[in-house]
């Protein structure tokens, strides 16, 4: 029931932090409360947008920015939001617009929200863009490790490696505590074949500083080349444990996939073992759609180069995977974890492998398809 007793700020503000917490459910039930008692208070429309974005309910999220802008046109983080909101409808141009509005409107100085909008553009590719709302927030915050560092990676996309080791130097002598941009310069320095400087770097972050497999299995590679450590060395046992962490655990269904993939690899050009192993997985599919009618739902999404791909999240993946030259005689896993390495070093976007609607979703949000449904 709502609380007469609170003010619309107060609503906000528990609101808030529920959603930094990634409570979101919660946030939209406050939010909700908060509205009935104020509907003209604008954070709490922009805070309703916000949750619903993070909840991926894009057609409620633009409602309630454009809601917000209704009341209050001038808004920043309003029109950031409906910016960030439009970026999923594939509306860029006018994303585009509503993100240089905030400039327009002098909020260069607010340097959260210069980098929020420049994160945006940059998971949507817009590189260009991005550096631009990134050397924004650094050019006002030159002391902000985090906005630096930000200048640095969209050097790295743009192929301005120079300039992005140079940059993400600066950002750890600003802090040498921020693990994502040491991480970052350890994976250029790598790709350059620098690797007792990638080894240098890596070395100063801890398993659980790394969301990704990749810049782990760097360090073990190189650990074991550059210090001689044999597989089994008590060194490395921390950083194998946290890959079984990133990597998670298989459910049954997966385990079984897997044998079936392993064993139409084994078959050779056999059609009647690859056409009873077809039928078997047919049967596992079926199954497992029963078992989650989730995962039955059709999907289809549309990548950069105009090809669409329908189906399943597994059907989607794995005619990706057919379309591939180099990996279409390979299992969907061994392509997502390949897809997944090569975009993070030649972009530093993270995209993760562990199951198949997680990969289509992070390359969406790496800016390299487009989810239609």
């Amino acid at each position: 029931m709502p609380n007469p007793f609170l003010s619309s700020e107060e609503y906000d503000e528990r609101a808030h932090a529920l959603y930094n917490e990634g409570q979101y459910d919660e946030a939209l039930t406050v939010l909700r409360e908060g509205l009935s008692l104020y509907p003209h208070a604008v954070e709490l429309h922009v805070g309703m947008g916000y949750a619903r974005l993070a909840r991926e309910e894009y057609a409620w999220a633009r409602r309630s920015f454009d809601e917000a802008l209704v009341l209050d046109p001038e808004h920043e983080d309003a029109l950031a939001g409906l910016g960030e909101t439009l970026m999923k409808f594939g509306q860029q141009d006018a994303a585009v617009r509503c993100f240089r509005r905030t400039l327009e409107l002098g909020y260069q100085d607010d340097i959260d929200l210069m980098l929020q909008v420049g994160r945006a553009l940059f998971r949507e590719g817009l590189i260009e863009d991005a550096k631009e709302f990134f050397e924004i927030g650094a050019q006002q915050a030159p002391d902000s490790a985090e906005a630096v560092a930000c200048v640095g990676y969209a050097m790295h996309r743009l192929g301005d490696d120079d300039g992005a080791i140079t940059t993400l130097r600066r950002a750890l002598q600003i802090d040498n505590d921020h693990v994502e941009a040491r991480i970052y310069l350890a994976n250029v320095l790598y790709d350059r074949g620098e690797f007792e400087a990638a080894l240098y770097h890596l070395d100063r972050s801890t398993p659980e500083d790394h969301w990704d497999e990749l810049g782990i299995w760097r360090l073990v590679e190189l650990k074991k080349s550059i210090y001689r450590l044999p597989d089994d060395d008590p060194e490395l046992q921390p950083w194998e444990a946290r890959l079984g962490e990133l990597a998670g655990e298989p459910d049954t269904i997966d385990e079984m996939l897997a044998e079936i993939e392993q064993a139409a690899d084994d078959s050779g050009d056999d059609p009647e073992v690859r056409s009873q192993l077809e039928l078997f997985g047919a049967l596992l599919a079926d199954a497992e759609a029963k078992r989650d009618p989730a995962a039955s739902v059709a999907h289809r999404v549309i990548t950069r180069e105009g090809k669409q791909f329908d189906g399943t999240w597994d059907d989607i993946v794995s005619r990706m995977r057919d379309a591939s030259t180099e990996f279409a005689e390979r299992s969907v896993f061994d392509y997502m974890a390949a897809e997944s390495r090569r975009h993070f070093r030649s972009t530093g976007v993270r995209i993760s492998a562990t199951s198949a609607e997680a990969f289509v979703r992070g390359s969406a949000d790496a800016g390299l398809l487009r989810i239609v449904r």
